[in-house]
């Protein structure tokens, strides 16, 4: 169930009457208005409001000829027609939303001077999801307020518009507090008990005065909804009584889109625990049984080592200087050895014991090409050849060229064969807020793609299951993510962090063996998943 389409759903059916079923008997939104007018008329006359501050309230009307029609204070009538959005049911009526309130105005336009105590000062970013976040505030000093407050004092019900920012998105006051509203901040006070705050509220959320937001902002760089839009929103306005059904039937069922998406939140962390769990007993060897038969890791190994000689031989590769074989001693403790014959203990580095067929070793002793990154392209409108990005290593997993750049070809001569990306290369973002450690597997056949310089490669002899590698680094995922280094907003995860992870390697077939259960089960998952929707 997608609650996102849901409550958009309610808001919009609310305002054109299709949520309760309305009732004959009810007093018309007519009676209402009028006795808003009357109200608004009377606070000028007792020093409430200001002449000015109702000169452009206006009466909406359905002539004879079944238009709508506009009348201002000076007695001019205009046909609005064109500006209706749609047919409200009998007894309801519309009016331009200054023409309900008591207060519609925004907050100071002076930068204010913040203080470590005080009193509170609101702006757009403390009202970001329909209530007013009060855990983030800033404070202004007692000088500074008076001043404020002497102008604009917020009550409980108001309503807070966000101006720019969280642009279009309202809440209603609902601390009776002192505080000070910045000018990113509407203020809208509808007169209680004759119109909701409430209503009004889910009519500021619905799909047609957001619409009309969207096409009313101003402004370059940071866009603006400015007060003259705001108070000549049309707002259909239905009986009180009937206002009362659609909050509660609105409330009610908001209510239960927030139970579901609580519901949907902790099956999904669920689901994220369990495929951690399942990565994490891979590795262990844990998943699948051990078949004594298989042939043992070591072997593995050996071989892959062989391969690697041969193309030391052929010019193909260079030899790495750091090789190493790691192995466990007569004392049970773990060594590694070197290509100079030296020995360390590395206990300290292996946190578990794996199955007797299986092997640890430094994750550069399976590749064979060098575990780096890319280079830095020269990039062109469109061309031949694909440039592999950070943004290409999708978040939800996968990859996806379409957020590949182009090279520039005449930069093909920087790059050899072996720079081009392979199906089954691991991929790992080497940098970016939010992605660095990110791994993916390329799972494409597109031979004419070049990795950029923000992005790892890790290509694993054709010996060992590639699958396998990418799994194993997948669940190393939140280690690679933390082993960034440099300044706070310029981590790098380096290569030679990525070379010297320690992997636990099982037999040839018991890799293969992990992978079919791993896809096997993360298939169901996805499938259950993709249900919550």
């Amino acid at each position: 169930m997608d609650t996102k389409k849901l409550r958009q759903k309610i808001l919009d059916l609310a305002i054109q009457g299709k949520l309760v079923p309305q009732d004959p008997d009810d007093e018309p939104a007519s009676v209402l208005l009028e006795r808003i007018q009357a109200e608004k008329q009377q606070m000028v006359k007792d020093g409430k409001l200001k002449a000015k501050d109702i000169k452009n309230d206006t009466i909406i009307f359905k002539g004879e000829d079944n238009l709508h029609y506009e009348k201002f204070q000076d007695g001019t009538v205009k046909c609005i027609e064109e500006e209706i959005p749609f047919e409200v049911p009998e007894g309801w009526e519309w009016c331009r939303l200054q023409s309900i309130c008591s207060v519609l105005t925004d907050g100071t336009h002076k930068t204010p001077t913040y203080s470590d105590d005080g009193y509170i000062f609101l702006s757009s970013k403390n009202v970001v999801t329909g209530v007013i976040d009060w855990d983030n505030i800033m404070y202004i000093p007692e000088k500074l307020h008076n001043k404020l407050y002497e102008r604009l004092a917020p009550q409980l019900n108001d309503i807070l518009l966000a101006k720019n920012g969280t642009t279009g998105i309202a809440a209603i006051v609902d601390r009776d507090c002192i505080f000070d509203l910045y000018v990113s901040l509407a203020l809208i006070r509808i007169l209680e008990e004759i119109i909701l705050p409430q209503y009004i509220l889910i009519a500021i959320g619905s799909s047609y005065v957001q619409g009309y937001f969207n096409n009313s902002l101003k402004g370059i760089g940071v866009s603006n909804l400015h007060l003259e839009h705001i108070r000549k929103t049309l707002v259909s306005v239905p009986p009180y009584q009937e206002q009362l059904k659609i909050v509660q039937n609105a409330n009610e069922i908001m209510s239960l889109c927030n139970k579901i998406e609580y519901e949907k939140n902790d099956i999904s962390q669920l689901l994220l625990i369990i495929k951690s769990k399942i990565l994490n007993l891979a590795i262990h060897g844990k998943l699948v049984p051990q078949d004594s038969n298989d042939e043992p890791a070591s072997v593995l190994l050996e071989r892959i080592l062989a391969e690697k000689e041969e193309l030391i031989k052929q010019g193909k590769i260079k030899r790495d200087k750091k090789e190493s074989i790691i192995f466990k001693g007569d004392d049970n403790s773990y060594y590694e050895k070197f290509t100079d014959g030296t020995k360390i203990c590395i206990d300290e580095e292996i946190s578990f014991d794996i199955p007797n067929n299986w092997n640890f070793c430094r994750l550069s002793v399976i590749t064979i090409k060098e575990i780096k990154r890319g280079k830095t392209p020269k990039y062109i409108d469109n061309s031949n050849v694909k440039v592999f990005a950070q943004k290409c290593n999708l978040k939800a997993g996968g990859i996806n060229l379409e957020f590949a750049r182009f090279l520039d070809e005449t930069n093909l001569i920087k790059y050899n064969n072996e720079e081009f990306m392979q199906y089954g290369d691991v991929v790992i973002n080497s940098t970016g807020t939010g992605t660095l450690g990110r791994v993916g597997y390329y799972d494409i056949y597109d031979s004419k793609v070049v990795p950029d310089s923000h992005v790892t490669i890790v290509r694993t002899s054709e010996k060992i299951n590639k699958e396998y590698i990418y799994l194993f680094l997948k669940s190393m995922q939140s280690y690679l993510e933390k082993s960034g280094e440099g300044s706070t907003n310029q981590k790098e995860l380096k290569p030679n962090t990525i070379k010297q992870l320690i992997i636990p390697i099982p037999p040839i077939e018991e890799q293969k063996s992990i992978i079919n259960y791993v896809n096997n089960i993360f298939n169901k998952l996805s499938s259950l998943e993709k249900n919550l929707d």
